[in-house]
C-alpha cells in the first residue's frame, strides 16, 4: 500500500489511513498521555506518511514498522518540545529576581502609615503638633515657624524637639 501512495493513489492512503491511523493514535497517547495533542501528532504523522511514502524501504522493515517508528518520534518531540518550554519558563522566572510592583499593596501599606502618623500626632500637645506640623508640612525653618507662631526660636526649637521624640517613640523608630 505504502508504494501506492507513494504514487499518489489517494484510494490507496485511505486502506492504509484505516489499517494504521488507529495504531499510530494509540502509541502517541500512551506516549503524550494528552487526547488532544494525541490527536494533533496522529495527524501530523499521517500527513507525514502521504507526503514521504517514496522514502519507505520495505527492505529495511514493514510498512507498520515504518510508520509507527514515525509515529513514536512525532511524540518523543512534542514530549521533548513541551519540556524545553516549561525549562526555559522556569528559567525565565529564576531570573526574574524582582517583584512586581504591587499598586495595591503599596496604597494599603501607604495609606496605614498615614493613619499611625495622624494618631501619633494626635498624641503630641498642640503647641507641639503645631510647630511640627508647620516646619513638616509647610516646609518651614525653625526660624520661620518661630516667625509665624509669634514665640522666641529656643521656644520652638524645644518644642519640636519634645514633639519630634514623642512621635519617634510613637512609631517605634529605632535610634
Amino acid at each position: 500500500m505504502l508504494e501506492d501512495v507513494a504514487r499518489g493513489d489517494r484510494a490507496a492512503f485511505e486502506r492504509l489511513y484505516e489499517v494504521v491511523a488507529p495504531r499510530v493514535f494509540g502509541l502517541v497517547l500512551r506516549v503524550l498521555r494528552d487526547r488532544a495533542q494525541s490527536e494533533e501528532v496522529a495527524q501530523e504523522v499521517l500527513v507525514e506518511v502521504w507526503r514521504n511514502a517514496a522514502r519507505f524501504q520495505s527492505g529495511r522493515g514493514s510498512g507498520m514498522a515504518w510508520v509507527l517508528t514515525i509515529a513514536h518520534r512525532r511524540a518523543i518531540d512534542r514530549v521533548r518540545s513541551a519540556q524545553a518550554s516549561m525549562d526555559r519558563e522556569e528559567r525565565a522566572a529564576r531570573m526574574d529576581v524582582h517583584r512586581p510592583f504591587d499598586e495595591v499593596a503599596e496604597s494599603v501599606e501607604g495609606r496605614l502609615e498615614r493613619e499611625r502618623l495622624r494618631r501619633c500626632l494626635q498624641g503630641l500637645t498642640a503647641l507641639q503638633r503645631e510647630s511640627v506640623t508647620i516646619a513638616y508640612y509647610g516646609g518651614y525653618s525653625y526660624r520661620e515657624v518661630a516667625e509665624l507662631v509669634k514665640v522666641p526660636l529656643a521656644t520652638v526649637k524645644t518644642r519640636m524637639r519634645d514633639g519630634l521624640i514623642r512621635l519617634r517613640d510613637c512609631l517605634g523608630v529605632e535610634r
